[in-house]
């Protein structure tokens, strides 16, 4: 393929100088610059997540000798005025898979083509993009072991040599140009954390590096342990598109122990959850497979009492409030303890899993769309190989189970044992009986 002379970088979730194809390619035209489109659906975001963007391409930028513009608007837009200010023939960008994600390539490389240009995709935020793993006949897989195994099987590529960030053109002003110092302190004003997220490539790699190095080895052991430091903290880094899958299956691959493939095998469910949601776009919002009959989940008055004490960790269950907590505080959960405060909503107050999945798009700093969708499914029971609706968790004895000293419910609940904490506000074991009991005669209805 031709190298064009003038080249511009899209960036997407794909907000770093290490294995990136996308930035690579257009690094090899002779002149190279950068745009980033800082959407209208961004304004949509929690302050949280609008701080963290802003600051992630903050050091981008930095780290690219300060050549990185972004610019409020729409991407068609945006993408094609840059172009046409760069001269660039061709604009490189890593390819989306989701709904909205394809929706706005269609768009700028309808676009572009009107001004005489043309995108590029190379790369995506995937190891193994969706779409291509696939059953002998053809079909999409529904159930995640024979996947991860053809997945596994498919491979993936070696992680791309990084940039050094230098050589990158500017794009002159534009009064579309974003304020990212002023984005971040917004952000912060607005929805307040205990500590800002890390943001630094950089410090992302060496972090990651540390756990490879230390704690990987006990991932098989301890990933369930609120109450212990022993997950990669990756989940917001892989979101924003700070480190690329590749690289951390390639650590994985070179640690010759049984919890790198276990570890190995979360990056999987990622991959899965992406693959479900480009076959099933109305997944975003819809049950794949029903459960309840609609009257049997909780509206009006009671549905927004219930969520709201789950939402501000006043249900009197103490896995689920120091859960509940956390997210409000740090813009993050362990994944152990999102499956509880999950099945909690879902099966003990009968909430449908979509107001969670909302509140956790506005909470999360590291909201992935598949991700978060698909993992409320899993655990509402209506997604794809997801766990039986009657599972329920049982929120005591997770909790002694996972926290057997209480070191993590007594962290963010300070009131615990005293009278200022809520006695619990439903009867567990009454209220599986009477979930059960609608899942079965919703199961028979469904028969007939």
């Amino acid at each position: 393929m031709t190298v064009p002379d003038s080249s511009l970088w899209w960036v997407r979730r794909d907000m770093r100088l290490a294995d990136n194809p996308a930035a690579a390619s257009a690094a090899e035209s002779r002149n190279h610059a950068a745009i980033m489109c800082w959407t209208p659906g961004v304004h949509f975001w929690s302050g949280r997540r609008v701080a963290h963007l802003a600051r992630v391409a903050w050091q981008l930028r930095e780290a690219m000798g300060g050549a990185l513009s972004v610019r409020r608007g729409e991407p068609a837009q945006v993408v094609t005025e840059a172009a046409r200010q760069a001269d660039a023939s061709v604009v490189w960008a890593a390819q989306e898979f989701s709904p909205s994600g394809v929706a706005t390539q269609d768009a700028v490389r309808t676009a572009l083509e009107a001004d005489g240009r043309e995108l590029r995709f190379v790369g995506s935020p995937y190891a193994v993009a969706p779409g291509r793993v696939r059953k002998s006949d053809g079909d999409p897989y529904k159930v995640f072991t024979p996947f991860r195994e053809s997945w596994r099987a498919h491979g993936w590529r070696s992680p791309a040599p990084a940039l050094d960030g230098h050589g990158w053109d500017r794009l002159s002003a534009s009064d579309q140009d974003v304020d990212l110092d002023q984005m971040a302190a917004h952000g912060d004003t607005t929805d307040p954390l205990l500590a800002p997220h890390e943001f630094r490539e950089e410090r992302v790699l060496a972090d990651f590096g540390s756990f490879v190095d230390d704690a990987l080895d006990r991932y098989q052991s301890e990933r369930d342990r609120p109450d212990l430091d022993s997950t990669s903290h990756l989940s917001t880094a892989l979101a924003f598109g700070q480190i690329h899958p590749r690289t951390v299956l390639a650590a994985a691959a070179r640690h010759d122990h049984p919890s790198a493939r276990i570890f190995e095998s979360e990056l999987a469910w990622r991959e899965f959850h992406a693959d479900v949601l480009f076959h099933h776009p109305g997944a975003r919002r819809e049950s794949l497979t029903p459960v309840l009959s609609n009257q049997d989940w909780v509206a009006g008055t009671k549905a927004d009492a219930a969520f709201m004490a789950w939402r501000d960790g006043l249900t009197g269950f103490p896995m689920v409030d120091a859960g509940m907590r956390q997210l409000a505080q740090t813009g993050w959960m362990h994944n152990r303890v999102r499956m509880v405060v999950a099945s909690f909503l879902v099966k003990d107050l009968r909430v449908p899993w979509q107001r969670g999945a909302d509140h956790f798009r506005r909470a999360l700093v590291d909201y992935d769309h598949a991700q978060n969708q698909l993992n409320w499914q899993w655990v509402a029971g209506t997604g794809r190989d997801a766990a039986p609706f009657f599972r329920i968790f049982n929120p005591e004895s997770q909790r002694d189970k996972f926290d057997p000293q209480r070191r993590y419910v007594e962290r963010w609940i300070p009131e615990l044992d005293t009278p200022g904490y809520p006695t619990p506000m439903l009867d567990h074991k009454a209220e599986r009986a009477v979930t059960l009991e609608m899942y079965q005669r919703a199961k028979a209805q469904r028969s007939r």
